[in-house]
């Protein structure tokens, strides 16, 4: 991937999580091969204009969906996840379930079977 630009590559590792599966921000930037550019994926996030992209399954570390309580984008994020049989809650995703740190094995712990 050192051909492809940032971008590229954030978008790539968002394409690759699986349905019914979440990762965070800097999840996303590392699996991308930029560790600590969580901000970076959100910019990139917020200027695709590709409604094919699973956008909706990157959340907050902590598991908390970005956009604030009562939005649009909010309450999408959350149709999009539940169909995808995510259990949200109050706005949250118990992401350590999702997205286990598996002695630093990303590809493991993003991609493994729920």
């Amino acid at each position: 991937m050192a051909d492809k630009s940032s971008a590229d590559r954030i978008l790539a590792a968002i394409r690759a999580i699986p349905p019914g599966q979440v990762a965070g921000y800097g999840h996303v930037a590392r699996r991308a091969g930029l560790p600590g550019r969580a901000r970076l994926v959100a910019r990139v996030l917020r200027e695709n204009a590709d409604p094919r992209l699973p956008w909706h399954r990157v959340l907050r570390s902590d598991g908390r969906i970005a956009f604030p309580p009562d939005s649009e984008g909010f309450e999408e994020q959350t149709q999009r996840l539940r169909a995808e049989g995510v259990d949200v809650r109050q706005g949250r995703v118990r992401i350590a379930e999702s997205v286990p740190d598996l002695d630093g094995n990303l590809d493991a712990a993003l991609w493994k079977p729920r």
